[in-house]
Formats: structure tokens, C-alpha cells, sequence
């Protein structure tokens, strides 16, 4: 089995994160959502677990608070697509249900790569990658 990955994070409105990654063409694992959390599906194998104040504080040691991703940044996450149209494609539909630009977009030639804020302000970062180009 392949190693799988949860990203973790915190949502002011869950119900309207929903809708906005639902947006981005993403699906929502039913079996391990709730009022409380939510299981947002990337790809078969990469999954972010969108959760309430109160779900992801009891993950959390005592004394630890979540940071404010509109004041400080504790990771950016970044995904890749099959092309670089797709860069564009992914980039307008997250403007489009409420992201805003985080940075200009970023042209490398063999790397296309677009940034954006979610409705909470964690920094999203779509990206093209020639992988034969960029091993050359």
C-alpha cells in the first residue's frame, strides 16, 4: 500500500470550505465527515482533513494554539497537474469560489506555477513540472 497523506488544518466555515474545494473539481470522503470535520480528497493517496476550532484542538497538545493563517504562514502546500493549461484552469476556479492571489504567477520554462489563498487564507500552490526538462 502507498503511503498516504493527511494534511491537517482549520476552517472558520466548514460547510462553505466545502463548497469552495468542491469548486476545484476535489471530492469529499463521506465516511470520515462530520458537522465537525471534513475529508477532502485530492487524489487517491494525498487527503486534507478540513476541521472546526473545537475538532482540530483535540489533536493539538495543551497549550498549543492553531496559527492564523491570515496573520502567519506554518506551511504552504503545493500540488502538481498534468499540464500547464491545467495550472490555469485550477487558479481560475479557485478565484472564482472566493481565493484570492497570494503571489504573481511563476514561469520558469520548465515549471509553471500559480499561488493561491483559500477562504482561510492557507496558501495553495498549483504546479506544471516537466519532468524531462527539468532532469535534462
Amino acid at each position: 500500500m502507498p503511503t498516504q497523506i493527511f494534511v491537517n488544518m482549520q476552517v472558520a466555515d466548514l460547510a462553505n470550505s466545502m463548497t469552495f474545494f468542491k469548486k476545484l473539481g476535489w471530492s469529499f470522503n463521506m465516511r470520515f465527515t462530520n458537522e465537525d470535520a471534513a475529508c477532502l480528497v485530492i487524489s487517491d493517496t494525498i487527503y486534507c482533513m478540513l476541521h472546526t476550532s473545537s475538532s482540530i484542538q483535540r489533536f493539538l497538545p495543551k497549550g498549543k494554539t492553531v496559527a492564523d493563517p491570515t496573520k502567519s504562514t506554518e506551511v504552504l502546500l503545493a500540488f502538481s497537474v498534468d499540464s500547464r493549461e491545467a495550472v490555469d484552469v485550477m487558479y481560475n476556479k479557485a478565484l472564482a469560489g472566493g481565493a484570492t492571489e497570494c503571489r504573481p504567477a511563476e514561469d520558469h520554462g520548465f515549471m509553471f506555477a500559480r499561488s493561491f489563498n483559500d477562504l482561510d487564507g492557507h496558501i495553495w500552490e498549483v504546479f506544471w513540472m516537466d519532468e524531462k526538462q527539468a532532469n535534462g
